[in-house]
């Protein structure tokens, strides 16, 4: 199986500002999300790994360490236009798969980037594979920070919410049984899908829910998901958060 993994990055940021390029052990982050995926053996030889940027900062700092970087607009709307304008400009066939991991996971877990890839090529109905785990956490449940997936018998999405779902009707401020499941932000796409889906509608509920992937849902597109064991480990959004993740490059 070949695939290629689409990282975006944005120079800018309101919580971070730079935060591509922010350093986690002399190097920088964007380029530590790469060399993670580069340097498992599942993915040697066979993924191709793609920084996509909006700046010429970002394209330097990954060439120095011999990372692959592409220049995309500045003005996109969305990440979905960028990794769509990328995949116009790596020439990829409208049946090749292409995985989006977010640029601020330094310790992304490389066998689930392979996962969600896999299960695209093994789920023909699908446009689109994500990911998901399940939640233990009562907090986590309550939280709207925190997305919720809900899945049919075949595990397909019916629905992705920040809001607490399923709710048990009963038991409103307990887990539901069996274990609600937090959805992991890593997608898999049809390069044929990825070309249409920025010229497709927004969704009333996309809007309301401030999630992309309704779009997708919402125009009958299924999305198949893979059931994660574990959480992924913890991505960067605030000067907090990267302290964190410089601690764990530290030991």
């Amino acid at each position: 199986m070949s695939f290629t993994v689409l990282i975006p990055a944005r120079l800018a940021s309101t919580r971070l500002p730079n935060k591509p390029l922010a350093d986690i052990g002399g190097v920088p982050m964007i380029v530590r999300v790469a060399q993670r995926i580069r340097q498992s053996p599942d993915m040697v030889g066979t993924v191709r790994v793609v920084v996509v940027a909006d700046h010429a900062r970002i394209i330097t700092a990954c060439q120095a360490y011999g990372i692959e970087a592409l220049l995309t607009r500045d003005d996109h709307p969305s990440g979905s236009d960028r990794l769509a304008e990328a995949c116009q400009l790596l020439n990829l066939a409208d049946d090749e798969i292409v995985v989006n991991v977010q640029g601020d996971e330094p310790l992304i877990d490389p066998g689930l980037v392979n996962e969600v890839a896999k299960l695209l090529t093994e789920r023909p109905e699908a446009s689109m594979s994500t990911a998901a785990h399940a939640l233990d956490d009562l907090a986590d449940f309550m939280n709207p920070n925190v997305v919720k997936v809900v899945l049919d018998a075949r595990g397909l999405a019916l629905y992705f919410s920040r809001a607490p779902i399923p709710m048990g009707r009963d038991r409103p401020n307990a887990l539901p049984h069996p274990a609600p499941l937090r959805h992991i932000g890593i997608y898999g796409y049809r390069v044929g899908f990825l070309r249409q889906f920025p010229q497709l509608t927004q969704a009333p509920v996309e809007i309301t829910e401030s999630l992309e992937q309704l779009r997708a849902l919402w125009h009958g597109h299924r999305i198949a998901v893979h059931l994660a064991t574990q959480a992924p480990g913890p991505g960067v959004d605030t000067p907090e958060d990267l302290e964190r993740v410089r601690q764990l490059f530290r030991t």
